[in-house]
């Protein structure tokens, strides 16, 4: 069985031209084979024809826990342990 893992991604949204896909701002959670993987999610599945912005901050393995309790928490597709996107929501997973 493959291992997979969390991540959440921030992004530095003050060096984007153009809009960013909807929900981004705050961050970005998704479970990944590998960091690698994460970024092939968050290209084919989210910044769809668009320049992945750069990586503020990823946190590997991440405790969802952690995160913000007003909104991110609550806005969680579950369950997190499938191959995909878990927040923001709206976005496949595969």
């Amino acid at each position: 069985m493959i291992r997979l893992t969390r991540y959440w991604f921030e992004f530095d949204i003050n060096v984007v031209d153009g809009d960013l896909p909807p929900g981004i701002a705050v961050g970005c959670g998704l479970t990944a084979v590998n960091y690698e993987d994460a970024l092939f999610i968050l290209q084919n599945d989210i910044f769809i024809g668009k320049q992945i912005p750069p990586v503020k901050r990823y946190i590997e393995d991440i405790d969802i826990s952690t995160l913000e309790s007003g909104h991110v928490l609550p806005n969680i597709m579950t369950p997190s342990v499938y191959r995909g996107v878990w927040y923001p929501q709206g976005y496949s997973f595969l």
